[in-house]
């Protein structure tokens, strides 16, 4: 069934012969983030696979992907590009930059409420944009279809081992930020030695599959969670768990994931046999609201709460991993957590869990997220436009509308907006 909302649009494209035009715009946030939604090569795969679509590129000094690229793979690169019908970005747009009218696609970051986007959505409703965010881009089964989850995964791990060298003064990894892409990366890893660690890795998504990645080029056994929890090992090894491992129901019954997921309430965490024979944890779990905290302040005084490193990649702060008092930058990744205080110290001071929690992390490996993320817009959502998104994807993904109103999937956000600022 074709969605409605499109189906004047592309009626009356195909009607005049008119295509539709897309405009890659640029990354105003700060810090600024040189990932783009297509590379230049990927923009001609569009053209190539859809004729009826244009693109033009707002001129950028900080893009992964220079001007000159653009326009050398036939691109026209302006300074206004108001003329587009389809705004493609990354990070939020300041509120002055938004344009009346368009249809925006970008990570708006205000579907869970977030209250310092709420002048966003609320500039988004008032100026009639259509805002798409990269997030609610979903399948029928609410699974999300595009993100950079696994570059985050990757550069986590990696950091985390970055911040391990230095803590322990075991070798010295340079900022992934410094590097040209994924294969020097790993050219940096294969020149370390790991010390006898026990990892674990929580999560089963596309940030797990990224930091998995890692531990795998560094040779790191991966090992099941009946021997990690009751062996001694001579070399790094790591176990992989998911919700149904690191969760217990509390009447000891079992573990029924359809359930967790609907009402956790009668579960509580079991992480404390993990964090026992821990030395380091990186998450690349999701957590749902209402679900039991991972390790609370009170577990990490523990004398048996052996973990001494976390990267956490997935970044709650003040929420399920006790540790993370607050995201940290890639300018300055690490921070140590006081677990008798439950204060922020030094990363290395003695005693305390050295914290990675870097909450932008793809934006450090800029080329490869670029590339990796163009490959699944154009797979899935650059289809919609000219099948009368027959498939729902951009009408499930529909925030707000040109009436400047709430979708009816996003009309719990109402509340949220109408909080007077």
């Amino acid at each position: 069934m074709k969605n409605p909302i499109f189906a004047t649009l592309i009626i009356t494209q195909k009607a005049y012969q008119m295509p539709i035009t897309f405009a890659i715009i640029k990354e105003r946030k700060n810090p600024p983030d040189r990932r783009v939604v297509f590379s230049p090569e990927k923009c001609q795969e569009v053209i190539k696979q859809f004729p009826d679509a244009r693109i033009i590129v707002e001129s950028s000094d900080i893009r992964i992907f220079s001007d000159e690229a653009y326009a050398k793979a036939g691109f026209e690169v302006l300074d206004d590009v108001s003329e587009a019908d389809i705004m493609l970005g990354v990070k939020e747009v300041p509120v002055d930059a938004l344009i009346p009218n368009k249809k925006y696609f970008y990570f708006s970051h205000t579907i869970k409420k977030q209250p310092y986007n709420r002048k966003l959505l609320k500039a988004m409703l008032n100026k009639n944009i259509e805002m798409f965010d990269h997030e609610t881009i979903v399948n029928v089964e609410n699974h999300r279809l595009i993100g950079f989850g696994y570059y985050a995964g990757l550069v986590g791990a990696y950091n985390g081992f970055r911040e391990l060298g230095l803590r322990d003064q075991l070798f010295t990894l340079p900022k992934v930020e410094t590097l040209s892409d994924l294969k020097a990366v790993k050219a940096e890893l294969d020149k370390i030695t790991l010390p006898n660690i026990n990892i674990i890795l929580s999560g089963t998504g596309k940030v797990t599959r990224g930091a998995k990645e890692i531990l795998d080029h560094l040779k790191i056994r991966e090992v099941n969670d009946a021997d990690y929890l009751s062996k001694n090992y001579n070399e790094p090894v790591y176990c992989l768990i998911d919700v149904s491992e690191y969760n217990k129901h509390k009447d000891g019954g079992e573990f029924v994931k359809e359930e967790f997921y609907n009402d956790p309430s009668d579960y509580e965490s079991d992480f404390m046999k993990y964090a026992k024979v821990s030395d380091m944890f990186i998450t690349g779990h999701f957590y749902g609201n209402g679900a039991p905290y991972i390790f609370t302040r009170e577990d990490a005084k523990s004398p048996d709460f052996k973990i001494s490193l976390v990267a956490d990649i997935s970044c709650d702060v003040d929420g399920p991993v006790a540790c993370t008092l607050r995201a940290s930058t890639v300018a300055n990744p690490f921070y140590g957590y006081d677990r008798k205080t439950e204060s922020e110290t030094a990363f290395d001071a003695p005693g305390a869990i050295a914290v990675m929690a870097v909450d932008n992390l793809p934006c450090e490996l800029p080329k490869d997220a670029s590339e990796g993320f163009g490959d699944m817009f154009l797979e899935n959502v650059i289809p919609a436009f000219f099948n009368g998104d027959k498939d729902g994807i951009l009408h499930r993904a529909q925030i707000t509308t040109k009436e400047g109103k709430l979708t009816p999937r996003f009309a719990y956000l109402q509340d949220y907006v109408e909080i007077a600022d």
